[in-house]
């Protein structure tokens, strides 16, 4: 292992990649530290801290995002609104003839939706950061001197809209001049970068005595529990986000003259978790909505029903497991439908010459390529809501806050596993196609594994 991180720097143009990726990266992290003008930061960050909805919005939003929420910085609102404009510019492909039809002419096409993308991602920005920077004025987390000065207003829009922007570039230069994907690595890097803060927290509130001391909330016994239990949600991430269900796929056999071409027997990888991350993004974000909305009734009403609602649907409570689970469900085969096409994937193969053994082209392979992915995302959505609640459950249980347990389940780690897969994946290409040896050395190397 040490050898091959050695070989790294051995290849100009690799070393060369890696370093700009961290240059890049690094800027990031700077900036991430810059304030909105205007803003109360201590103020604003006490708010936060209190708890309640907003406090989890914050929490959820910093976790995959790569900005943070519980200080108004430039770079606040993330990378969130270029990742919603390609989400919504993904979902708009597959039901606006004109967009599907721009899709398919190839590299051009791609890029005039990405254009389109980037224009969204403007007025997303504006829109939440107008949302955002009134909040902190109706909240007293902006200095009296800004509280009547439409500067303030307009100061706060720019520096937001434009550290998503800058992000945004940032994320596009790694893609071109660095290694691995650059917007995927800015939000692994808001990830990591929590590690340490919830590393000091279990050191701080640790008693080494078995049974707990005075003032302590964690003893041995728990601390051996997250590392067992971190390990084994790591290898269970691993194995969701590369699992594969291989479908045989048979090509035709041609004959030229004399010579016989095709026969080749090859394979269809379906991926178990085909949505990815993003049905825990979305199950997560609309669960914070009712809590906030019972708040807000329960405010003007002062009604017990609502209050008990909210309580119901706090975090780690039976009914939020339950609608967690159900969510993760939903917009798992919510996601796998929009992606996943078998009709067309079925006329490709068609088209190819190639077909599905014991399974007639056309209709037949379609209807068998949609049963079987339906089955293999109820079994990935199985894993996957179980790794979305582990943090949820072990905060409850243990007592511990959610930056802890963060990083045993949920959104946050399956990001950063995916992420660090495709990057390490990446550098053993470079290294490979360099006669290097790779991280796993021999002949291992990190593919999908057979469902």
């Amino acid at each position: 292992m040490f050898r091959t991180f050695l070989n790294i720097f051995k290849i100009p143009e690799l070393r060369n990649k890696v370093l700009f990726t961290l240059g890049l990266l690094a800027i990031y992290r700077i900036g991430f530290y810059v304030p909105v003008p205007g803003v109360d930061q201590a103020a604003m960050s006490a708010g936060m801290r209190g708890g309640g909805p907003l406090g989890q919005l914050a929490e959820y939003f910093q976790i995959f995002t790569g900005g943070n929420l519980q200080q108004s910085t430039i770079f606040g609102l993330g990378i969130m609104p270029y990742i919603s404009a390609s989400i919504i510019f993904q979902l708009l492909v597959t039901v606006v003839p004109a967009l599907e039809k721009l899709q398919k002419e190839g590299e051009t096409g791609r890029r005039k939706i990405t254009e389109y993308t980037r224009y969204a991602t403007v007025g997303l920005c504006l829109i939440q950061a107008m949302i955002w920077m009134r909040y902190l004025k109706t909240s007293g987390m902006v200095y009296p001197s800004f509280n009547d000065s439409f500067l303030y207003l307009v100061m706060g829009l720019l520096a937001l809209t434009t550290g998503t922007i800058f992000l945004m570039w940032l994320g596009e230069q790694i893609d071109e001049y660095g290694i691995g994907n650059g917007i995927s690595l800015i939000i692994m890097a808001g990830i990591v970068a929590q590690m340490p803060n919830a590393i000091m927290y279990v050191i701080g509130n640790t008693g080494w005595k078995l049974g707990g001391s005075s003032g302590k909330t964690m003893d041995p016994s728990k601390i051996l529990f997250l590392i067992v239990a971190f390990v084994a949600v790591v290898a269970g991430a691993i194995l969701i986000t590369q699992g594969q269900r291989r479908i045989p796929i048979q090509q035709a056999k041609q004959t030229r003259g004399r010579r016989v071409y095709g026969g080749q027997r090859q394979y269809l990888p379906l991926r178990v978790n085909h949505g990815g991350v993003m049905p825990i993004i979305f199950a997560s974000s609309l669960l914070i909505f009712p809590g906030m909305i019972f708040d807000w009734l329960f405010s003007l009403t002062q009604w017990g029903i609502w209050a008990a609602l909210q309580t119901w649907l706090f975090p780690g409570q039976y009914l939020y497991v339950v609608a967690y689970v159900a969510l993760v469900y939903f917009f798992a085969y919510f996601w796998t439908t929009v992606q996943f096409q078998p009709k067309e994937m079925a006329n490709n193969l068609r088209d190819y010459g190639s077909f599905i053994p014991g399974i007639r082209p056309g209709k037949r392979t379609a209807d068998y390529l949609e049963k079987v992915m339906e089955r293999i995302t109820y079994v990935g959505a199985a894993f996957l809501a179980l790794i979305a609640i582990v943090p949820t459950i072990i905060a409850a249980w243990l007592d511990i806050p959610f930056m802890v347990s963060a990083f045993l389940g949920g959104t946050g780690l399956l990001i950063v596993v995916s992420v660090a897969l495709d990057l390490v994946q990446r550098i053993e290409a470079n290294l490979i196609m360099r006669n290097y040896q790779g991280f796993l050395g021999g002949e291992a190397r990190i593919k999908g594994a057979r469902a």
